[in-house]
């Protein structure tokens, strides 16, 4: 709707003649009715910040009342991401203030757009501006003078990501409104900003997830009256793939928000990154409790504290309650996606407001709610103005805090834009410089590895993070990959590289996971090196990524692959079987020889026949797997592999895992089904599947039986006309109810019937729970706290298929999940992998005297393959409280059920698409599933 036709010119120039107060220019029209409804849909005169209102009346830029005939923030309205990018495209239209561009595609094919906002003179010159911040960006091409000069000439970028987590419903409405603001009001605080920054405004940043919660808003929520009613506030999945841990994909970038993130970091170079969420009681502005992460520069450090305790204050001034810092988060974890900044030596930082996931206004309770120990409620130095222990919310609530605070940090940057800048670049010095004097200067990974694909990959994972790696053309280490610290991420690159050491005493527990160490994770040797032990001019600087093509060697018709539990293999045999159905693939049971001389081969290696040589070719260099060929078939015991038929389980309770789990088996080219409660109801598992996978679910063993309450339902998950972004990527007539105890029986029958049943992490307990594999039992650990951490892991069964390619000692990711047991005389037969070198207690033999027996049979035989368990500490990378109560436990159990079996991981070896090293244990149940027994 044109703005004159609404309002009429005459309206407009009676406002234009107010003298306005709160600084703003003289003669700035103002729009009277988005006020009063501003006024109208805040529950409390002291959730108004005056910042927010007086928004202007422009004779040609559509406000949002324009737009949608509603302003932002009204009772019981969303808006998907067709009708958000639609009201960005006419505001940039209508403005040169305003530039829209497109930014990526989702994984459901929605597009990713960014708005720019500056003056007209900034927005035509934004190349230019980009430009200086990229030279700021690596000191090593510029002199300090000339940096001072461009600073001189350069502006802050600031850019505010919105809409990551998609019930968290504030920020993509929020930014509408503020961009308005920003390109119309000619106030002098914003006209500021306009003229000295360079705001950048990713509003919906996961459009997927977007687009399905707010058809669940209108297909559920919104008739909602009450907060704690218990029905589900957000729909089963977000993203294609992910849920709530698509903020924790910063470092292996695999989601296209992600990637997206990256690119736009790389070609604005933002001085600030403030990622808009919303969970906690009423507006957290980020600093941490510590620890902080020890390669995060101190500037950065205090930048965050500075910033926050000005945005605090501004807040404060206009009579804000409830809004803090500290108490929430840590700032020890890497993955989040706002530290794309932190990690490149720009500031990430992120609001937590309040919100009722939806447009819905809710009483709200905080009595519960505890930070960093305290009361949400209690008056602290973080906290000085608590908000009441019940509080009446509206979602316009949660939009004027967001925006109140988005706008303090804005007019931040604007006063002190030179000082950010000069930091953005000092940053950069320093890195270099320690990279220089530090006591670890370098990284090595050899060209020789187990698996030498996950070494490109390693490489290939630092490239995109804009870390500068050599390769070794000529002299010692031909072939070996070289990470120089003295470089601008130089202390990026020593976080994912070296071993994390969280202190055992923090007085507040960590947020998330405390370890990522790219070595440990992927299973590829990195090597500290106190001092570089290459010649620079034997290093060539990689300009792209690097590929590991295997080869073929030897010649014959049958082709061995030695199995070093690579993770290409099983993804190869499925190509194979798909390519070449006629060809024979076996299994070797026992370590041999080739014939010929060629390579030794252990146990698991594979055989091919009736192959070519430009199949065996075509494996080896699309799969980075170095195949041996010889005219002779090796003598050993032999059986055939027959894949799998393989569904991976889905609760419509959580997702998240089973979301990360599909993405892994894509990525390595592994088929499957994705299965849900319906399938367990409707029975005949057996006839369809060979192994069911059974990822990370939340609670306990009812939650797995009836996962949503029936009394909720029916609740379709199905793609309507009205609905278009539900049913996928699965759908559902109702996800209420659960498989119950119905489907319970069908997945033991599955297992009965020859089935394998694998669980991982929290779902080991929940299905165990269910009678299937009874033997399982949870053991108390009342002392144990086991943050996601990398640990020493040893094989109890040598010999058995789960562990071909791993040596008898190997590290494991284990979070925080339940401790599993069985009885002792069950622990020889299902207890596979324990935690820790150290022999438990009860595998002890027994050392005294037998009544009964003659004293020459009373003395224990000890076990062949005793460790030295001394020089095999349990913690490898990350932190451990207590591990005496875990050590000795069970990782991994084998339990028989019927002609079939449940194999049980007490962690998750699919974690993220990160613990690289632990997946082909589950590669190697899919590979043998039909032999898992040790072999004899």
């Amino acid at each position: 709707m044109n703005r004159i036709s609404r309002n009429g010119a005459v309206r407009w120039l009676l406002a234009a003649a107010i003298c306005c107060s709160g600084g703003l220019a003289i003669g700035q029209p103002i729009d009277r009715a988005y006020n009063e409804k501003i006024r109208a849909y805040t529950t409390d005169a002291r959730f108004l910040p005056s910042s927010v209102l007086d928004l202007v009346d422009d004779p040609a830029a559509p406000s949002p009342l324009d737009h949608f005939g509603e302003i932002i923030g009204a009772p019981g309205i969303m808006h998907n991401t067709t009708e958000i990018y639609g009201y960005f495209k006419a505001l940039a239209d209508h403005s040169p203030r305003v530039e829209m561009t497109r930014l990526g595609v989702s994984e459901e094919g929605r597009d990713m757009h960014l708005i720019v906002i500056a003056d007209e003179q900034t927005i035509q010159q934004l190349a230019a501006y980009k430009a200086r911040l990229a030279q700021l960006a690596d000191p090593r091409k510029i002199t300090r003078e000339e940096a001072m000069a461009i600073i001189g000439k350069a502006k802050p970028v600031y850019y505010l990501n919105g809409g990551l987590h998609s019930p968290e419903t504030g920020s993509p409405e929020m930014l509408m409104e503020l961009a308005y603001r920003l390109a119309t009001d000619t106030s002098q605080a914003i006209a500021a900003v306009r003229e000295r920054v360079i705001t950048v405004i990713n509003p919906v940043s996961e459009p997927d997830g977007w687009d399905k919660m707010r058809d669940w808003y209108y297909r559920y929520s919104k008739q909602r009256t009450d907060w704690d009613d218990g029905m589900p506030a957000r729909p089963p999945y977000w993203g294609k793939y992910v849920v709530h841990d698509n903020n924790r994909d910063g470092i292996q970038v695999t989601q296209e928000l992600s990637k997206a993130a990256i690119r736009a970091y790389f070609e604005w170079y933002p001085t600030v990154f403030l990622d808009l969420h919303e969970s906690v009681p009423l507006l957290y502005i980020s600093t941490g409790t510590g620890p902080y992460n020890p390669d995060t520069d101190p500037v950065t450090v205090n930048e965050w504290q500075l910033l926050a305790q000005h945005e605090m204050t501004q807040l404060s001034a206009q009579g804000l309650p409830g809004v803090f810092t500290w108490a929430f988060f840590d700032g020890w974890h890497v993955e989040y996606l706002g530290w794309v900044a932190n990690n490149h030596n720009s500031i990430g930082r992120f609001y937590e407001t309040f919100g009722n996931a939806g447009a819905n206004t809710f009483l709200r309770d905080l009595a519960d709610g505890r930070y960093a120990g305290k009361p949400a409620t209690a008056r602290e130095w973080y906290r000085p103005d608590p908000a009441t222990e019940k509080v009446l919310w509206s979602f316009r609530n949660n939009i004027n805090y967001m925006q109140a605070g988005a706008i303090a940090a804005l007019q931040y940057a604007a006063t002190n834009g030179a000082t950010l800048l000069e930091n953005f670049y000092q940053k950069g010095v320093k890195a270099v410089e320690k990279g220089k004097t530090g006591s670890v200067k370098a990284f090595a990974i050899p060209a020789k590895q187990r698996d030498p694909a996950m070494a490109a990959y390693l490489v290939n994972q630092l490239l995109i993070q804009g870390i500068e790696v050599h390769q070794v053309t000529q002299g010692e280490g031909i072939g070996d990959y070289v990470v120089l610290l003295d470089q601008p991420y130089g202390p990026f690159a020593k976080t994912l590289l070296s071993k994390q050491q969280y202190p055992k005493d923090a007085e507040h527990p960590p947020y998330d996971d405390v370890a990522w160490t790219f070595g440990l994770l992927f299973g590829v040797d990195v090597q500290e090196l106190a001092e570089p032990k290459y010649e620079r001019a034997n290093l060539q600087l990689l300009d792209k990524e690097v590929v590991h093509r295997g080869k073929v060697v030897g010649s014959g018709a049958y082709y061995y692959l030695p199995y070093k539990a690579q993770n290409t293999v099983l993804a190869a045999l499925y190509w194979l079987q798909k390519q070449r159905p006629s060809a024979s693939v076996a299994l070797i049971e026992e370590d041999r020889v080739v014939p010929g001389g060629l390579d030794s081969i252990p146990a698991g290696s594979i055989v091919f026949e009736g192959i070519s040589s430009d199949d065996a070719t075509a494996i080896a260099t699309a799969f980075g797997l170095d195949l041996v060929a010889s005219a002779s078939k090796v003598e050993a015991r032999q059986r055939p592999v027959t894949l799998p038929r393989v569904a991976v389980y889905h609760s419509w309770a959580y997702t998240q895992d089973e979301g990360w789990t599909r993405y892994t088996l894509e990525q390595r080219g592994i088929p499957y089904t994705s299965i849900n409660k319906d399938h367990l109801k409707a029975g005949n598992l057996r006839e369809q599947f060979d192994v069911i996978l059974v990822p990370r679910l939340r609670g306990g063993v009812t939650d797995f039986i009836h996962e949503i309450d029936r009394k909720y339902g029916p609740m379709p998950y199905t793609k309507t006309d009205e609905y278009p972004a539900h049913g996928f990527p699965d759908a559902t007539d109702d996800i209420t109810g659960g498989p119950g105890f119905e489907g319970v029986a069908n997945l033991q029958a599955f297992a009965e019937q020859g089935g394998i049943i694998v669980t991982m992490d929290n779902s080991s307990m929940m299905v165990a729970g269910t009678g299937i594999g009874g033997e399982l039992g949870v053991k108390p650990t009342s002392r144990l706290f086991h943050p996601g951490s990398v640990v020493q892991a040893r094989v109890k069964q040598r010999g058995n298929p789960v562990f071909y390619g791993y040596p008898e000692l190997f590290p494991v990711f284990r979070g925080n999940g339940p401790v599993l047991a069985v009885e002792k005389r069950y622990r020889q037969d299902m207890l596979l992998l324990q935690y820790g070198a150290q022999t438990a207690k009860v595998d002890e033999p027994y050392r005294g005297p037998i009544l009964g027996l003659p004293a020459q049979e009373n003395t224990p035989i000890e076990a062949a393959t005793a460790v030295d368990a001394s020089k095999y500490p349990y913690v490898l990378s990350g932190m451990v409280r207590n591990e005496d109560e875990i050590i000795g436990e069970g990782a991994i159990f084998d339990v028989p059920v019927g002609k079939g079996r449940l194999l049980a991981f007490t962690f998750d070896p699919l974690h993220r698409y990160q613990n690289h090293h632990d997946a082909p244990l589950v590669w190697n149940i899919l590979i043998n599933w039909d032999h898992l027994k040790a072999s004899q």
